[in-house]
């Protein structure tokens, strides 16, 4: 499905959060020309996050650069500079997560990208925007979500702050630009001008946070206290959190107490019946919880609050997920093929469109793949050094 065809995006970005962006932008139909290093490429080539390589490159590197084409290019060396120049000219977005005053030194700053190209849209990712004493800092997830507060609203009170599983600022901040991108695509087929649209991960990790930070900012700069027992968020009251039961885990969202007492056969929760005491009781009324949970199993009771409308669900590892039929009927798998021949079983993007959903049959591109058919498309010429 090309929603974005005919749309060329040059892709300047590494890591996950820029090249996440580009995924999605591909996914959608658009011709993602990744530029890379030579020699090297993108640095996620070689970024492992377990012993599981894919041809010698790393897991994450296949997962966020499908149906991308790879074009080589030394940005310090002025012939290859006047070829990415040449590509600027014909193309509609440019994408980079390069510290700040990088792009500047290379003479790819948006004042004279939009000298050679007034229409396109030039899109960038730092980690904590161009301005202040942290501008400098290093975007990197783990670090991002400790300066944003994220880590002090996961775990239990009496515990460390814990960051997420998975590298949630990146994917937030690509997801963001990618808002900005189809935003100001959208103008420019108004007003026939290009624009900067910029994305800090900083800004995207407290974005994240808005319902947590507005209850700060309204409640006296009161911090969020955490539950000190199962807590699943620092601003809701019981039940909400993941219990153990006798063979598993069980998760519990905003219920009514004395409906669960009923329902659960839990007398001890009786002597809670007023709802304001849920919030300020949330700990007794918890650990009453965790121990009658623990003697059945989470089967037993979800056939218990499940028809009764308990916003409850079962706590699923990865292996348990895929054998349930509510995973099985998204198709969210799909097999991409490298130009090499390799299929790599990942996921697909998450949006329908018209009930149809979306795929990308085209697997990440070797190291310059693409130079010579991109040099044809574009007519790019070489140039005296």
């Amino acid at each position: 499905m090309n929603l974005l065809e005919d749309i060329v995006v040059i892709d300047f970005s590494q890591f996950l959060s820029g090249p996440s962006a580009g995924l999605r932008l591909a996914d959608m139909g658009a011709q993602v020309i990744k530029v890379e290093k030579p020699g090297i490429g993108d640095i996620c080539r070689e970024l492992y996050v377990s012993d599981v390589m894919i041809h010698g490159e790393s897991t994450i590197f296949h997962a966020i650069n499908r149906n991308k084409q790879s074009y080589i290019a030394d940005l310090k060396a002025k012939i290859d500079l006047h070829k990415i120049k040449q590509l600027i000219a014909k193309a509609d977005v440019l994408i980079h997560n390069f510290r700040p005053g990088v792009m500047e030194r290379l003479g790819l700053d948006y004042a004279t990208v939009k000298l050679i190209n007034p229409s396109i849209i030039y899109a960038a990712i730092s980690g904590y925007g161009s301005e202040g004493p942290w501008k400098d800092l290093p975007g990197q997830d783990l670090l991002l979500q400790a300066a944003s507060g994220m880590t002090w609203l996961t775990n239990d009170n009496d515990s460390m702050p814990t960051a997420m599983g998975v590298a949630v600022v990146d994917i937030l901040a690509g997801a963001h630009l990618v808002q900005g991108i189809l935003a100001t695509l959208y103008q420019r087929t108004i007003s026939g001008d290009g624009a900067l649209v910029e994305v800090s991960m900083f800004e995207s990790a407290l974005d994240f946070q808005f319902e947590v930070l507005t209850c700060f900012l309204n409640d006296s700069n009161q911090l969020p206290v955490r539950s000190a027992v199962n807590n699943g968020h620092a601003y809701i009251s019981a039940p909400y959190g993941i219990y153990k039961t006798s063979d598993g885990h069980l998760a519990l969202a905003m219920g009514n107490i004395m409906v669960l007492a009923q329902l659960l056969q839990c007398t001890d929760l009786e002597k809670y019946p007023d709802s304001s005491e849920w919030f300020t009781n949330r700990d007794e009324i918890k650990t009453i919880l965790a121990a009658h949970l623990l003697t059945r199993s989470t089967a037993s009771w979800l056939a218990v609050l499940e028809p009764a409308d308990i916003w409850c669900s079962n706590v699923l590892d990865y292996g348990q997920l895929m054998e349930e039929e509510g995973y099985k009927v998204l198709n969210m798998e799909q097999t991409v093929t490298t130009s090499n021949g390799l299929n790599i079983l990942t996921t697909r993007c998450p949006i329908r469109v018209d009930g149809q959903i979306v795929t990308s049959p085209i697997g990440a591109p070797t190291l310059g793949e693409h130079n010579e058919q991109v040099d044809r498309q574009f007519m790019i010429g070489m140039v005296e050094g």
